[in-house]
């Protein structure tokens, strides 16, 4: 057990410098932010590396951003704190905060710092600052909006829900499995594929933000992210997946590029699609946009041994997905930095801003198509 009291205030007073030292720039930018557009209003649900990596690119063409993250982690140090402090998982909350904050490159280096050694290996000084905070105020939400109003964010940050959940699964074979940290690895050790999930308690209710949100966004998105770890919870929190499909906004699923060993083994995009729609319902995508280009494969040695390979969009899959009333857009999303496949981000928020520049979703969709798909 950590002695999270001494560690919570030595965190506190560092930070309290270091925010002071920065906090003119800061001010500076929050005063441009304010000036700026706001953009669309774009509702980007998900958790995890994808999510937090498609923000920072979708933050360049719209200033009007509500990032929903899911808040089932239970390992690494977010379970850490969960279980010491009794708070919600903060590392995903803490990605889509930097993500979307406006501040000095040396605060970001400090916010991602992981300690090396002692008590506190592994965890980062973020995830520690979000404890402060919530410490202080007693409510994550609160603290995140209090965090947001520091870093100058463009947009804001919601968990789905304060409520404390876990993540269950039902294998094919049958079995249970508890948590979402235990999930992909039961999942390999057993041979077998996840048939659903369910969160416990079974109907945590969502942030009013949240319902907000959705409700007035001009373009809802789900992913990129794990698509049973990520994506799902938050869809089957409950009342969400039913306000996103009463929504006026079109519903976009931005399919992953590579599988995920232990939860989407040879998945295709339909495959995708269609468990999503087996937890929630029709009618809650309108577009997907996938990936139509081959990697290298020498970018993929990696990645094949670990189990996970390129889920590519292809004709026939195309002819199913708009059979169910679904379009699709296919480009090339990839970008390779340092031997790591990505979105790129960029081109997706670029894609994403489009969509919401005429009222006229049919004809701008078939425009976009034709573009995309000649």
């Amino acid at each position: 057990m950590y002695n999270f009291g001494a560690w919570l205030v030595f965190v506190g007073i560092i930070f309290l410098l270091v925010s002071a030292y920065l906090n003119y720039e800061t001010i500076k930018k929050r005063k441009l932010l304010e000036k700026a557009k706001r953009g669309p209003r774009v509702v980007v649900i998900g958790g995890g590396t994808g999510q937090s990596i498609f923000l920072r690119g979708l933050k360049k063409f719209t200033n009007n951003i509500t990032a929903v993250v899911t808040v089932a982690d239970d390992g690494g140090g977010s379970g850490v704190l969960r279980e010491d402090l009794g708070m919600l998982p903060p590392g995903d909350i803490r990605n889509c905060i930097l993500a979307l904050a406006n501040m000095e490159p040396t605060m970001e280096k400090i916010m991602q710092y992981r300690f090396e050694e002692g008590k506190l290996e592994g965890q980062s000084f973020g995830n520690l600052f979000l404890a402060a905070m919530n410490g202080i105020y007693g409510n994550l939400e609160i603290a995140v909006s209090k965090i947001s109003d520091i870093f100058a964010l463009t947009g804001k940050v919601y968990p789905v829900t304060t409520e404390d959940i876990n993540l269950i699964a039902q294998l094919k074979n049958g079995n249970i499995v508890r948590g979402e940290s235990a999930i992909p690895e039961e999942v390999k050790n057993q041979d077998t594929k996840i048939d659903r999930i369910h969160l416990e308690p079974s109907k945590p209710k969502p942030l009013q933000g949240v319902l907000d949100a959705i409700e007035n966004a001009d373009i809802i998105v789900m992913g990129p992210g794990s698509l049973y770890t990520s994506i799902i919870p938050n869809l089957i929190v409950d009342g969400v997946s039913d306000k996103i499909i009463k929504s006026n906004a079109l519903k976009v699923y931005i399919s992953n590029i590579m599988t995920q060993p232990g939860e989407t083994d040879n998945y295709n995009v339909c495959d995708h699609i269609n468990s999503i729609l087996k937890h929630t319902k029709d009618g809650i995508i309108d577009l997907v946009i996938a990936n139509n280009e081959r990697i290298n494969n020498d970018d993929l040695v990696k990645y094949e041994k670990d189990g996970s390979n390129q889920v590519l969009i292809d004709k026939d899959q195309i002819k199913q997905l708009n059979s169910m009333n679904i379009s699709v857009i296919q480009t090339n999303l990839v970008e390779i930095r340092k031997k790591y496949i990505r979105h790129n981000s960029e081109k997706i928020g670029s894609i994403i801003v489009g969509l919401t520049r005429k009222t006229n979703c049919s004809c701008l969709i078939k425009n976009i198509l034709n573009k995309f798909n000649s």
